[in-house]
């Protein structure tokens, strides 16, 4: 019974949201070090370049990342309902549908990107010093988003089915083994940039086999079996409309992260670009935090609305809330109080550390309210309230920091994209509050 989902209608709201957020936030630290290893790696071993090479494929990663949540996140929610409902058919279909369509849409995404890989470099960005960096990397990423999509879009699913502590070792796995293997390909086969790629690969796909078989299990509560392959319209479109939030956030991200290296490279050149790339691995360490409590969250908050325990629905989420308050209050003061001794992890070159230093302390002036909008946002999500978590989304990308991103640098320059994106955070704060304290007050009134 410690597995099974029946539990997340009865236990303390306290001990679930430990017990779940715990094993997520441990496999989602353990996946963004894992990149900031890699950074580090290629950082001292290929150089400065390359760590601006590697940033200009963000973008394009984003991108698969959007197909990629626009199917693991609205089966997540859409298992966590069923589950909470006692429809345990429809939760295996749904599993069955999520690796029909990781595979279709991951198939696509590469065939659609390899012959333009060049073109859409350029079109991000990058440099005759950049692009062979940033191309190398890419290839070998596009090779295996198949397994990326499934490895990602599988997690989920053993997560929301009752099983937090499998999804987290599934995930320590992937980290483990890059880990080990991404030195050995860089220095050891002298395989550059490509090493990582071919490191993060090759560990996914050892852990997606670990999966399988899990999910292969006849006990587990949500497992493979005959008849649950075939495509069903209620469930994709189900899937998908959930989904959409996270597809459009990412796709958003993808835009905004054009805009940025765009910026960048004509007022700082290709040394602003790299310190975009070093400050965006910061950030994603204390976000990929706070994604972990929203991982763990979901499950909680999707059961307990399908199964109409409003009371529960709201502590779960407060709690949450202050939790990921914390998390990026603890980033804001270490990026404040020590950001030279953090770019140092990085490299050494004194002009990329200048342009880092200097970024880091403004985007992270207002983060310790990050982890509100980003906690709250998820909470539509987990209720499956796709509409209200897309508009929130959107808020805070595409109506406050794109216009940001678009007039500030012409008066401030680099130091116009830094400011960009605490605006944008704060004010997206503020709507995302304004929604969110509704919204809760209405489901005390009203009910689920």
């Amino acid at each position: 019974m410690s597995n099974s989902p029946l539990l997340l209608g009865t236990e303390r709201p306290g001990k679930l949201l430990a017990q779940y957020a715990f094993p997520a936030i441990i496999a989602m630290t353990a996946s963004s070090i894992y990149n900031i290893v890699d950074s580090v790696f290629i950082g001292h071993g290929v150089g400065h370049w390359a760590i601006a090479g590697l940033a200009l494929t963000s973008p394009l990663m984003n991108l698969a990342a959007a197909f990629g949540s626009l199917v693991g996140v609205g089966a997540s929610t859409l298992i966590s309902v069923k589950l909470g409902q006692r429809d345990y058919k429809s939760a295996n279909r749904v599993l069955g549908n999520v690796l029909v369509l990781n595979i279709i849409f991951g198939v696509l995404f590469s065939l659609l990107c390899f012959p333009f890989l060049d073109p859409i470099l350029y079109f991000f960005g990058a440099s005759e010093n950049t692009i062979p960096h940033a191309r190398d990397f890419m290839r070998i990423i596009l090779l295996g988003n198949v397994i990326t999509h499934m490895y990602f879009g599988l997690n989920a699913i053993i997560r929301s089915a009752g099983y937090p502590r499998m999804a987290m070792y599934v995930t320590l796995l992937s980290v483990a083994v890059n880990c080990a293997l991404a030195p050995i390909f860089i220095f050891g086969f002298g395989w550059g940039i490509e090493g990582a790629a071919w490191a993060t690969v090759i560990a996914q796909a050892i852990s997606l086999i670990l999966q399988i078989v899990h999910l292969l299990n006849p006990n587990s509560v949500v497992h493979f079996s005959r008849g649950i392959f075939q495509l069903k319209s209620k469930l994709v479109r189900g899937m998908l409309s959930i989904g959409l939030s996270p597809f459009l956030m990412n796709a958003c991200a993808c835009l905004i992260v054009i805009l940025i290296n765009k910026a960048l490279k004509e007022y700082g050149g290709d040394v602003a670009i790299g310190a975009y790339g070093v400050i965006n691995r910061i950030i994603f360490l204390f976000v990929m935090v706070v994604m972990g409590l929203n991982q763990g969250m979901q499950p909680i908050v999707g059961y307990n609305y399908g199964a109409r325990h409003a009371d529960r629905v709201s502590k779960v989420t407060r709690l949450t809330i202050w939790w990921g308050i914390g998390v990026t209050t603890f980033g804001a003061l270490m990026c404040q109080l020590f950001p030279n001794f953090i770019v140092g992890w990085f490299t050494t070159d004194a002009e990329l550390t200048r342009a880092s230093v200097q970024g880091i302390r403004i985007v992270f002036a207002v983060f310790p309210i990050v982890g509100f909008q980003m906690v709250a946002s998820n909470f539509f999500l987990s209720i499956g309230k796709p509409k209200i978590a897309i508009f929130l989304s959107l808020t805070r990308q595409m109506l406050f920091l794109v216009p940001c991103l678009i007039i500030l640098p012409h008066f401030f320059h680099t130091l116009g994209v830094w400011v960009s994106i605490p605006i944008a955070d704060f004010v997206a704060s503020v709507v995302t509050a304004v929604i969110f304290i509704r919204a809760i007050r209405l489901l005390g009134k009203n009910g689920v």
